[in-house]
């Protein structure tokens, strides 16, 4: 009968305990990876990732060989234990013996190793998957026999042991970029939420409004459209008859603009330039991201906002829904401010109160409750509940707005005293 030396057993034990270091570190680093840096890696050409991401593949498999080992581990470990013990000391040595492996496994091999995985999975998963790989080769019977009998035992309990996607859903997507950091500039991560937001956005809360919009009206005498147009520094401009529902066409400024400077334009040439092609109208309730790709597929770039019985309410451009992912274009800080802000000299800011909020948010580094009315107006009238009379005072999400002006059952004018935080904040 083959008799081991104590050496012998004692260096079987340690190799066994290394093991189940070993099992319960690279486990944990293997499930503690990232999976997006792991495709990257593997993309880049690492051939531990690469192995790394075909173990994670299939990790039911993964799992049912560290298992496999573990146990294996686990059972021989106990008996050499109580072999060097009873050749030692006997039945008093063998209860030491068992205390100490006990304490030993649960903090050098698994407390220790599962800590150090955690912090470190890199590190560890991607050399294991070197061990693994073959491993899996070699022991694949035993490790299919094992998953077949529990995965037959999920079934019993209604679990699927389909693997789930790693797929992130937008808001997960958000949290990612807000923890970035510094690994994505500030700039980048704006642009990549806006991106992200166009999808709750519709065309209603970007559009000029319609008490905005600028246009021609056929029905003014025709020396008054002749300097609109020289006068205008819109590129395209609605063509309407007396009011904004009747809507002509809309004229590109460069089909006139050569019959304009030699005083050739006339009424019937300004209709057939306006009406070249057809009048593009979208609903309300749009969302962004659809109409970008709305206006990329028709090759548009401007279209008039309706409500739900056909009513012009504003409209929207191309370089709006653009706005919303990069922000104002302009790069001269002078005019960084929005148009319908000024500033006064206390440090408070005048506002136009049919501006839109989300414009004024953008442009003033502001932050305004969105989520309700979209201009400055609505939200001061929905939060009184009543037209206010001028210096009537209001609290609104941390700024103060003092009503300086009112008329046509409407505030006109508002001075905003924002937070210290968003006063400190440049525009733009």
């Amino acid at each position: 009968m083959f008799h081991p030396s104590l050496t012998t057993l004692f260096a079987s034990l340690a190799a066994l305990l290394l093991a189940a270091a070993f099992l319960a570190g690279s486990e944990t680093a293997l499930m503690s990876l990232n999976r997006y840096r792991l495709r990257h890696a593997a993309q880049a050409g690492n051939r531990g990732a690469r192995l790394a991401e075909g173990l994670l593949a299939k990790p039911d498999q993964l799992i049912g060989l560290i298992l496999l080992l573990n146990t294996i581990v686990n059972v021989i470990a106990p008996m050499l234990v109580g072999v060097i013990a009873l050749r030692l000391g006997g039945e008093v040595l063998l209860v030491v013996g068992v205390v100490a492996l006990t304490v030993v496994m649960l903090v050098f091999c698994e407390v220790g190793p599962k800590t150090f995985a955690a912090l470190n999975p890199e590190r560890l998963a991607l050399p294991a998957a070197y061990v693994y790989t073959p491993l899996l080769r070699v022991l694949y019977p035993f490790v299919w026999a094992t998953n077949l009998l529990a995965n037959g035992a999920l079934r019993l309990f209604g679990v699927s042991a389909q693997q789930r996607g790693h797929a992130l859903s937008g808001e997960e997507l958000r949290t990612v970029l807000a923890e970035a950091g510094a690994m994505i500039p500030q700039r980048h991560r704006q642009m990549l939420v806006g991106i992200l937001d166009l999808e709750r956005v519709t065309v209603e809360d970007i559009m000029v409004s319609r008490a905005d919009i600028v246009g021609i009206d056929l029905e003014d005498d025709w020396d008054e459209i002749i300097e609109r147009l020289r006068q205008t520094q819109h590129t395209r401009l609605p063509v309407y008859e007396g009011e904004i529902d009747r809507i002509v066409g809309l004229l590109h400024m460069k089909n006139v603009v050569h019959a304009l400077a030699r005083g050739r334009l006339d009424r019937d040439a300004l209709i057939a330039a306006a009406t070249a092609r057809d009048t593009y109208f979208v609903p309300s309730g749009t969302p962004l991201n659809t109409q970008l790709l709305n206006f990329q597929r028709d090759k548009r770039r401007l279209a008039f906002v309706v409500d739900e019985y056909g009513d012009v309410q504003g409209l929207v451009t191309l370089e709006d829904i653009l706005e919303e992912i990069v922000g104002e274009f302009t790069t001269d800080p002078a005019t960084m401010m929005h148009k319908d802000v000024h500033r006064d000299a206390d440090g408070s800011f005048v506002v136009n109160a049919a501006a839109n909020v989300r414009a004024l948010n953008r442009s003033m580094r502001w932050d305004l409750p969105i989520d309700g009315p979209k201009t400055l107006n609505g939200l001061i009238l929905e939060f009184l509940e009543t037209i206010p009379d001028p210096g009537t005072t209001l609290k609104l999400a941390d700024y103060t707005l003092e009503v300086l002006q009112t008329g046509d059952n409407a505030v006109k004018t508002v001075r905003v005293q924002p937070p210290p935080s968003a006063a400190a904040a440049p525009p733009g």
